[in-house]
């Protein structure tokens, strides 16, 4: 059960080989077909690859991913533990994705999403995310549609 999150208490920070474990954890708990710590451990040699991890008090309850190709992000991954959850975690760490983007010169940010997962919409949305098209049948495990968003960060 989580405790109440105390925003002194949570940290975002980049992702190290250490966090590989919890990361995992999380990932397991989020998703229908998670990504294996070796999948995790190679995003972290990725040159185009930037994750950060919400740490709370040591205790990693959530990640984000991102690839940076020239100068767009394609995040690849958001994720807060279920017990972690309503508690803004997911908030803070797409917010502090969206400023990492802006400085390292990235001029627009895309993801994808489950049609319906109406919550991370919105949350994309705060951030200046807005729907471009629909990915039919792109989740593997029961086929459910993605939306796909984009968020511009600068003008060309």
């Amino acid at each position: 059960m989580a405790t109440d999150l105390n925003a002194n208490n949570l940290i975002i920070r980049p992702m190290r080989k250490t966090d590989i474990d919890e990361v995992h954890k999380v990932e397991v708990d989020c998703f229908a077909d998670p990504w294996s710590k070796k999948s995790l451990m190679d995003e972290l040699k990725n040159n185009l690859a930037r994750y950060l991890v919400a740490d709370l008090n040591g205790k990693i309850v959530g990640y984000i991913g991102i690839w940076l190709i020239v100068d767009e992000g394609h995040i690849t991954n958001v994720a807060v533990h279920s017990d972690y959850r309503g508690q803004r975690i997911g908030d803070r760490l797409v917010h502090e994705m969206v400023e990492l983007c802006k400085k390292e010169g990235i001029f627009s940010m895309t993801l994808e999403v489950r049609k319906s997962n109406t919550v991370a919409q919105n949350l994309y949305r705060k951030y200046g995310f807005k729907m471009a098209g629909i990915r039919k049948e792109y989740y593997n495990d029961n086929k459910e549609d993605a939306i796909i968003m984009w968020n511009q960060l600068k003008e060309f």
